[in-house]
């Protein structure tokens, strides 16, 4: 197809070379696939720590850990493209052993009572061994099973079948409390507050993000921190950025913020 200079945008290279703009895409995706096999197994990945704060104290209790990657040529890349990378092609099963290990290793060298929260991936939660992977991290670390949250989304429950009960069952009589992450963004979250033993819940960012004095989202916030009283579970709002949010919340009884 005939194009000039003028044509050569983004745009006109797309619509005049559509195939190679999806070749491109595939053969980068491949290249982050080994660059990442390859940071795997030279430990160049490493955790950035999130404080999660008592509201009534306004000391830190915890922290989330965040898996992070700096790449030698591209800099940082986001978890957004490089975690999908890793569940299409089971790299998430050795990367989430490894940061459950090194969250351990780290929470081991804190002060007493400070716990460390680690985000379990579906693929994770459906492995049949995901109990053991758990507790071999804590023996190693010597850390107790108490300091160690396990946030898990809502996508990792929806086949409620057996051997997810058996899992969710081996964690709790393990002693590990069980955070239901990013609450109220799915399509079933009352549904999965009766057949997850969760201790806790998480409020999405996205609310929290929005919310202000009477507003839709500060309505929304508001009902989640009262069912979550009704049901005695503890919350967390997540994305806690200004004085203004921690205030409100605050107001609201919300007992833990991060941000």
């Amino acid at each position: 197809q005939d194009c000039d200079e003028g044509d050569l945008s983004k745009a006109g290279f797309r619509q005049a070379f559509p195939n190679a703009l999806t070749d491109d895409h595939a053969e980068d995706r491949r290249q982050l696939e080994e660059d990442l096999r390859r940071a795997l197994a030279g430990d160049r990945l490493h955790l950035v720590y999130q404080p999660v704060v008592s509201s009534g104290t306004e000391q830190v209790t915890g922290y989330e850990a965040l898996l992070r990657w700096d790449h030698p040529t591209r800099g940082a890349i986001s978890p957004t493209m490089f975690i999908p990378i890793a569940e299409d092609t089971g790299l998430i099963a050795p990367l989430g052993e490894w940061v459950l290990r090194t969250a351990c290793l780290d929470a081991a060298q804190w002060p007493e009572g400070i716990r460390v929260a680690v985000n379990v991936s579906p693929t994770q939660f459906a492995n049949p061994g995901f109990p053991s992977t758990v507790m071999n991290a804590l023996a190693t670390a010597q850390l107790a099973p108490e300091r160690l949250e396990l946030e898990i989304t809502e996508s990792a429950l929806l086949e409620a079948d057996e051997h997810v009960q058996q899992t969710l069952g081996r964690l709790k009589a393990a002693g590990l409390p069980l955070l239901l992450d990013d609450f109220g963004t799915g399509y079933s979250s009352l549904l999965y507050l009766k057949r997850l033993p969760a201790s806790e819940l998480k409020i999405d960012r996205a609310f929290v993000k929005e919310m202000s004095a009477g507003n839709e989202d500060s309505v929304i916030v508001s009902a989640i921190i009262a069912l979550a009283k009704a049901l005695g579970l503890q919350v967390v709002a997540e994305g806690v950025e200004t004085a203004e949010q921690q205030h409100f919340l605050t107001g609201l009884g919300c007992e833990t913020l991060q941000g």
